[in-house]
């Protein structure tokens, strides 16, 4: 990161990666504390120099770099090693500071023979270094070999340690040992490694030294003319700015800039320095700095020891101006280190024939029956660069790709002897994927796309070594160590709250420089001990504000002073007369110091940690089965509370509960109520013992301790009577849960801070989740558990050796019904106490439910120790599940290991196919891990590294958990891991497609924010932006898909839309020449992930139908969020929503039944292509309707239903879902169950009255209803499993109870059909969907521009007098009966024009003479328009002559239109109406034959009386009758639609008491029913002998019912051991009367 002049363009490259500007400019705020320190040494060492005749302590023995070896006016090169902020190169690396203080010494590298270009011995490994450039980079570790005299010159000076400093005996001189012949490698602070660390520090000899330098030094004249107040002023200003720039920055070091340069901000560096803090530091607590020595007088060497504010090292000896404190943690983190030795061991364990092909982006592959047969034939086209013309072959769908290449190469090579089929790949034109040579063509998820939408099938046939490898990944890749923190750093990411070592260096000086004031005051200790404590709270608050116990009682033993309450119990002011007795006290002081920074380093998993520090390693092991000792702990205080609790609540208390997968073990205990205490800073102490009434051994291993913070709030003033104070009920302020075992399985010991989540959150209880260390001021909860010699420790019992397995049906009939209802439920979540104790009574009966598992483990009453042998063998001895039953086990109610990793054992045969399908929610999953590692973590990191399109998706959901607060650290490693997997060219794909969202997001957020009239401006310049970005980087990878590969924008093409939210809608340039431009939606303000969730449910529901042979046509478009509110989505081309072909037929128009039949026709004008789109409209529609009713789909308006051209019908924007319905009031917007209303039935009927296609319409829906119905255990657990992923419509057990009921898992197919076609009655009887379409459309109308161009509904393009030429005369000729798609009249209009020879001829309906009447009224006023014949006659409309008369009106209306002014005559609206479409072109000379509205769909009535459909089955003594449909009813005597029902008697029955009926259908000759009429007691032997009377009648109200036609079914002919479906003719008495 370097530092530029100018107007802060240096922050942009880092910004586009998510760094924000303010983390940026903190972490430039600590470097200019670092460099500034850091110039003070140098000058320290410098003016030493100068002073010192001993060339031993400042010669050097070896050059540094090689450049040394140039004259003195060109070592300015050494600016090629600055760093962060133009960084002192002393910060580089230390040994160049020395030599380049001593000007007037020889260095030259003739005075210095035989030296060698790097120095022997080790660098400061305060210092590592990541060059730019992946070839000649440096890198700079510490070596194990340092010597002492090395590091006399190297580092820094240190700071005092924990033990006594005023006492010690002196020690001899160490020698120096043998220097390190060669620079080791960096020890990445979390990698695991097994290397010992240098030998440890010696008080004892840094004593010595650091007397020794004092006497010979001189300390008076070191540190006497360092500016404090200039570096106070400039970190003060740095750390109260909220926002940086370049700037700023300057004025706030002018200061320092001006009196001894010590920062160049005129140059770029291209060293990455990553050995500071890993986490960006917090605002440093105020503080002074004043001279060391100023107030000091005469003090000896061996007493007045100090602390050095200059930055320290890891360095493994002691120096000669001071002790070191702190040093670079190595294995700061033991869970995270052991992570990165299982990276090494996975990313080793690939194994990778050619690394060219990791680069691929493979096609994905669904093999279905339905894409897969024999009979079904491709038209596929091949474009080669070595043939002129395109090849074309008619290939089967099962031909394999491999096969087609061999084809294709047989016409570009004479000789195929030396050719290798496998070196050739075909790619889909105008994607960047490759179809996979030994698959199936039809098994392609692109050739099933090209297939349903009647796309041509364009592929490119190239060699692999002519394919793009930017995203391959390398040997070198793959052998690299696995390195998190550089990987870490680079993730958009909440800031992590720490200090840096270097920050509290300078608190420990300030601290020591008290102290010492302290020591050697004569008087007025009260003064001096008020400085003292003021330190060590600056100290504190630096270290999340906490004050230990130990801090407490060591400041206690000093004098009452202004910063601190007076101790309880008064000390004798003598006492500290004594210094012995100062520096006992002072002594306790620092030993609690330095524990509580050791505390702060491991829990907030700081980059330093104390250089002395006692490390618990225990050899001694006892395992947790064997300890019956009781749960116990200290609940001691929370630290940090706000300071406004202090004034709204009293009586605080914690509750603390132990749980394993969301289940209690014991009753929740709670401390007593306690008030707030004032110490060093607020603070709630109970300092209490909890013991939990449980035994150590009988502790599950994933034991959850849950603490939740209460408080009772002070009662109002006036108010504070006991009865009030009664009636107050506590308040949840805040909770935490941590798990009892760490990932080593050992007991939790010694003492913990956590931070409190804010009550508003929802209480993980049921899962692991971090404490809140991701607040800068969340409240920290002390908790001290027991410590002991030994460590305790969880081993896994291996399972019993035999688990029995009984047959199901063995058991008693009575126990199997029990069983089978529980299994029927589908899902754990409704079992009830009875339901687990009979699963797990008769858990052995249930192998060959193999489903059932899950709710047999979650019947389990026990997960402690000794029940474990009993679960394992059952679940080692259990059939294999498939991966569907397999994902109910990952869920949060099963924390244990052996069930979660025989999950993914289960789920590991998953095809990359179906992993994409779970993704979202294997994502999910990690949540429910105790560890970081994991058996899931490992499947999906090893699956993302074998395929490029798994780690794309894997990516972009890491990303999306980043912003989860409470797993946010999880998926920061997680996402770090993957990176560290994928090799170098993904991650800068990666970092590209940041950087787009990132430009794209302002872009969109600033014409979101703008005035609507300045928005185009905005959207132009910001589109210049977007243009910039593919200038610098050519190419990049939309997150949609990998498979998307753009070049630049195509401004002319892009626009927003004029809803609330103002997406933009892009249109990106395809890199490939072959392919059209890739047109999206970005949205900012929009949370997507719902909208992604909804979507995968739609695809997977597609995916089951497809599989079962059922293929719906579904519209499946891609969406997905790139963070919280941003997001971009699919735009499917050809396509228009509802109300824009609704309201082309005026603002009524969703009042009308004909638009979208219209639309239809308008864009499909043959018969046969109507056909089509009128048969993906019903598979497409029924399929709508049952996703939607399943999902809950609500806000369902004609403005997010949209229709393709091809007749495909789709749902778009899916924010509400599980039923929560947008509200008026108390009134649901949502009433009818789903969307189908009485246009979209046009469009199925083919009129206005019911036809045989509804039939098939319903159908559909009840059978794709049903498909779903039997994978309701895999819906609810893909929802279940998203329970946590913060959607606020997905949070609960009632969500997911939603769909539950929705699917209705106990209801047989037969009840489910019956269910399902009520709800088709109920959306089409609606009134209240059209009722919403409508006053959207008056909604709406606000958004429409006065510039929108009126079009005709019927007319597919717009046509003008430049086009098509001018009209001279028009003539309305006749009119014609038509029966298609409506029985009435069409009028024949003759039309010439100039020029031409022949007239033309077109024919339109009255109603589109009145379409162009009022929408030319909506451009010109009544006075310039002909008057237009009334729509309103009385009698017949339809008759022949009102078609007579209007004719003639007609006639005269369109003369005065083409002779009317020329704004009338000539416009595009006039032009158009009389162009002629193809339904006219198909007409000329021909009349209009009547035409049945049944079409191909209606089988011909040749049967009178028509036919009836029934499914007829028998079980269980039950005669179970469904009547289905009836089709080809005939009219009544009078000519109208009859309302018919069916009656049924069971033959013989003389009484008729057998006689049952359905409901009546309303006028229509093709009704549907779908009524179970059921008979019971009937033996099977008597039902041989019986006979079936089916009656079709008309209800006809007052008058006797008209009977239509019967059928006689004698049972014995039907073979009803299976059920029997079929048409069944009626034959008819229509004069019949019964």
């Amino acid at each position: 990161m370097s530092s530029t002049q100018g107007s802060g363009d240096h922050w942009k490259s880092l910004e586009s990666v998510g760094i924000s500007r303010k983390e940026l400019a903190m972490a430039e705020a600590l470097q200019m504390e670092y460099d500034a320190l850091s110039r003070l040494r140098h000058d320290k060492e410098e003016s030493r120099a100068k002073k010192n005749t001993d060339p031993s302590l400042i010669s050097w023995d070896e050059p540094v770099l090689d450049f040394y070896s140039k004259p003195a006016g060109r070592r300015k090169d050494l600016k090629l090693l600055r760093g962060l902020s133009g960084s002192d190169p002393t910060l580089n690396y230390n040994s160049l500071s020395a030599q380049e203080g001593l000007p007037n010494h020889s260095t030259s590298q003739g005075s210095q023979p035989g030296l060698d270009p790097w120095p022997k011995g080790s660098l400061a490994g305060d210092y590592l270094y990541i060059f730019d450039g992946s070839d000649g980079g440096l890198s700079l570790s510490p070596g194990p070999g340092d010597t002492d005299d090395s590091l006399k010159k190297l580092s820094p000076p240190p700071l005092p340690p924990r033990v006594s400093i005023w006492d010690t005996p002196p020690l001899p001189s160490r020698k120096g040992s043998p220097s390190s012949s060669k620079i080791s490698q960096p020890n990445d602070i979390n990698t695991f490694s097994l290397v010992e660390q240098p030998p440890g520090k010696l008080l004892g000899h840094r004593l010595l030294e650091e007397e020794e330098e004092l006497g010979g030094g001189g300390p008076g004249r070191l540190l006497g003319s360092m500016d404090y107040d200039g570096i106070n002023d400039a970190i003060t200003r740095l750390n109260l700015k909220s926002t940086y720039d370049a700037e700023m920055l300057r004025d706030a070091t002018r200061g320092w800039k001006e009196g001894r340069g010590l920062l160049n901000f005129g140059k770029d560096t291209p060293g990455k320095p990553v050995a500071r803090s890993k986490t960006m530091p917090p605002q440093v607590p105020p503080r002074t700095y004043t001279s060391r020595y100023a107030n000091r007088k005469n003090g000896t060497p061996g007493k007045n020891l100090q602390t050095s504010a200059a930055p320290v090292g890891s360095r493994p000896h002691a120096i000669a101006n001071g002790h070191e404190l702190f040093e670079v943690s190595e294995e700061r983190d033991e869970e995270v280190a052991a992570f990165c030795h299982m990276l090494d061991i996975l990313r080793s364990g690939s194994d990778v024939q050619d690394y060219s092909l990791t680069g691929y982006v493979w096609s994905t592959v669904t093999p279905s029956p339905e894409h897969l047969g024999d009979e079904v034939n491709l038209k596929v086209t091949v474009l080669c660069d070595s043939l002129r013309e395109p090849l074309t072959f008619t290939c089967n769908c099962s031909s394999t790709v491999d096969l087609l290449i061999y084809q294709t190469l047989c016409y570009t090579h004479d000789e195929l002897r030396g050719v290798d089929v496998g070196d050739f790949v075909l790619k889909p034109c105008g994607l960047e994927e490759f179809l996979q040579n030994k698959h199936a063509l039809g098994s392609h998820e692109y050739i099933q796309y090209c297939r349903k939408f009647d796309i041509d099938i364009r592929l490119q046939l190239m060699e692999q070594k002519a394919v793009r490898s930017d995203l391959a990944r390398t040997v070198n890749d793959d052998q690299s160590p696995s390195t998190l923190n550089y990987l870490i750093h680079l993730q958009e990411r909440p800031v992590k709250q720490t200090i840096s070592r270097q920050a509290l260096s300078l608190l420990f000086d300030t601290y020591h420089n008290e102290v010492d004031a302290f020591l050697l005051a004569d008087g007025d200790f009260p003064l001096k001990a008020d400085r003292v404590v003021q330190s060590v709270k600056a100290i504190c608050n630096a270290l999340a504000a906490v004050e230990t116990p130990e801090i407490t009682n060591a400041l206690n033993q000093l004098p009452p002073c202004p910063s601190r309450m007076k101790p309880k119990i008064q000390k004798d002011p003598t006492v500290l007369a004594v210094r012995e007795n100062r520096e006992k006290v002072m002594e306790a002081l620092t030993a609690a110091i330095l524990d509580l920074v050791e505390l702060y380093c491991n829990t907030f998993n700081a980059d330093f940690q104390t250089a002395v520090h006692g490390s618990r390693k225990h050899d001694l092991v006892q395992e947790a089965c064997h300890f019956s000792g009781p749960l116990a702990f200290t609940v001691y205080a929370t630290h940090r509370i706000p300071i406004i609790w202090a004034t709204s609540y009293e009586e605080f208390y914690l509750s603390c509960s132990l749980s394993h997968g969301g289940k209690e073990l014991c009753s929740p205990l709670q401390t007593r109520r306690v008030h707030f205490s004032k110490y060093l800073f607020h603070l709630i102490i109970w300092d209490q013992q909890i013991c939990f009434p449980v035994q150590v051994n009988r502790l599950p291993r994933e034991t959850l301790l849950c603490a939740t913070l209460y408080a009772l709030p002070i009662p109002p003033p006036g108010s504070s009577s006991e009865s009030n104070k009664q009636r107050r009920v506590p308040e949840a302020l805040g909770w935490v849960t941590a798990p009892l075992f760490n990932f080593r399985q050992v007991l939790t010991c010694g003492r913990k801070l956590l931070g409190l989540w804010p009550a508003t959150q929802e209480s993980p209880s049921t899962r692991w989740s971090a404490p809140n260390f991701h607040q800068p001021d969340s409240v920290i909860l002390q908790i001290d558990f027991p410590t002991s010699a030994f460590d305790i420790k969880f081993t896994s019992p291996a399972g019993d050796k035999f688990s029995p397995r009984y047959e199901f049906g063995s058991l008693r009939e009575e126990d199997q019904h029990v069983l089978k209802n529980i299994m029927q439920k589908e899902s754990l979540y409704w079992l009830t106490d009875a339901d687990k104790k009979s699963l797990w009574e008769k858990r052995y009966y249930c192998h060959s439910e193999v489903s059932s598992l899950p709710l047999v483990l979650a019947s389990a009453p026990s997960w402690e120790w000794a029940c474990l042998p009993d679960i394992y063998a059952l679940l080692k001895q259990w059939t294999h599940m498939n991966h569907q039953d397999a994902l109910g086990l990952l869920h949060a109610t099963f924390p244990d290991q052996e069930v979660r990793r025989m999950a993914v054992q289960w789920i590991g045969s998953l095809s990359d196919a179906e992993l994409l399908d779970y993704l979202p929610q294997l994502v999910q999953a990690l949540k429910y891990e105790c560890y970081l590692d994991s058996p899931l973590v490992r499947f999906l990191l090893k699956r993302a590294v074998s395929d490029l399109r798994v780690t794309h998706y894997f990516f972009w959901l890491l990303k999306d958990g980043l912003k989860d607060s409470q797993f946010s650290i999880r998926y920061q490693y997680l996402l770090a891991a993957l990176l560290c997997c994928c090799g170098k060219g993904l991650r800068e794909e990666f970092n590209r497609q940041c950087w787009l969202v990132s430009t794209l997001a302002k872009l969109a957020q600033q014409v979101r924010e703008a005035a609507p009239s300045a928005r185009p401006g905005i959207l132009r310049t910001g589109l210049e932006e977007v243009g910039q970005f593919f200038a610098l980087n050519g190419s990049c990878r939309l997150p949609l898909s990998p498979s998307l590969l753009v070049k630049g924008i195509v401004p002319r093409d892009c626009s927003y839309f004029n809803s609330n939210a103002v997406p933009l809608k892009l249109s990106f340039q395809n890199v490939d020449p072959l392919g059209e431009n890739i047109r999206v939606i970005f949205k900012c303000g929009d949370d997507l992930r719902q909208d992604m969730l909804t979507l995968q449910m739609i695809r997977l529901m597609s995916k089951i139908w497809v599989q079962e042979g059922l293929d719906m046509r579904m519209v499946l478009f891609r969406c997905f969020s790139t963070g919280r509110g941003r997001g971009m989505v699919e735009m499917i081309p050809n396509s228009e929503t509802l109300r824009k072909i609704q309201v082309e037929h005026g603002v009524t128009g969703s009042f009308k039944d004909r638009p979208l039949a219209d639309w239809l026709q308008k864009h499909n004008p043959g018969e046969d292509e109507y056909e089509k789109a009128v048969e993906n409209f019903i598979y497409s529609c029924a399929g709508c309707c049952v996703a939607t009713y399943v999902l809950g789909i609500c806000d369902r308006h004609n403005d997010n239903i949209m229709l393709k051209t091809t007749g495909h019908m789709f749902h778009i924007d899916f924010g509400r879902f599980l039923g929560h319905a947008q509200m008026f009031g108390n009134i649901k917007r949502d009433r009818a169950p789903f969307v189908f209303t009485s246009d979209m039935a046009y469009v199925i009927n083919g009129g206005d009255k019911p036809s045989s296609r509804f039939h098939d319409f319903v159908d559909l829906c009840c059978q794709a209803y049903n498909l779903i119905r039997k994978h309701t255990h895999l819906f609810l657990n893909l929802l279940g499993l998203m329970l946590s992923c913060g959607i606020p419509e997905l949070s609960d057990l009632e969500d997911l109870k939603y769909v539950y009921d929705a699917l209705r898992p106990q209801d047989t197919e037969a009840n489910a059909t019956t269910y399902f076609t009520r709800l088709i009655e109920s959306s089409l009887g609606s009134v209240a969907t059209k009722l919403n379409f409508f006053i959207h459309n008056l909604a709406q109308m606000k958004f429409t521009g006065s510039d929108d161009r009126l079009t005709l509904s019927f007319a597919p393009r717009t046509h003008t007098l430049k086009s098509s030429g001018r009209i001279s005369d028009v003539f309305l000729c006749r009119h014609e009966k038509i029966f298609h798609p409506n029985k009435g009249y069409i009028y024949v209009v003759k039309v010439m024009r100039e020029n031409a020879h022949e007239a033309t001829y077109i024919q339109r309906t009255f109603e589109e003479f009145q379409e162009l009447h009022s929408k030319l009224r909506l451009l010109f006023p009544s006075s310039l328009l002909p008057s237009f014949p009334s729509r309103f006659v009385i009698g017949r409309s339809r008759g022949e002559a009102v078609a007579e008369r209007r004719r003639e009106e007609l006639n005269g209306y369109i003369w005065h239109l083409i002779h009317a002014a020329p704004e009338v005559a000539e416009c595009d609206l006039v032009y158009t109406f009389f162009h002629p479409l193809s339904r006219d072109e198909k007409a000329a000379g021909t009349s209009l034959a009547p035409k049945s509205s049944d079409g191909t769909w209606a089988r011909p009535v040749g049967k009178v009386g028509g036919e009836v459909k029934l499914s007829i089955s028998y079980k269980n003594n039950k005669l179970f009758i469904m009547v289905m449909h009836i089709r080809g009813l005939q009219l009544l005597q009078d000519g109208n639609d009859p309302d018919p029902y069916v009656k049924i008697y069971l033959l013989p029955d003389p009484q008729k008491t057998t006689k049952k009926k359905t409901k009546v259908a309303r006028k229509t000759c093709n009704p549907t029913y779908n009524e179970m009429l059921v008979y019971d007691g009937i033996p099977k032997g008597d039902l041989q002998q019986r006979e079936l009377q089916l009656s079709v009648l008309s209800e006809q109200g007052f008058w006797e019912n008209v009977l239509l036609g019967e059928v006689h079914i004698r049972l014995r002919e039907l073979d009803l051991a299976q059920e029997k479906t079929g048409w069944f003719a009626l034959g008819s008495r229509s004069h019949e009367t019964l």
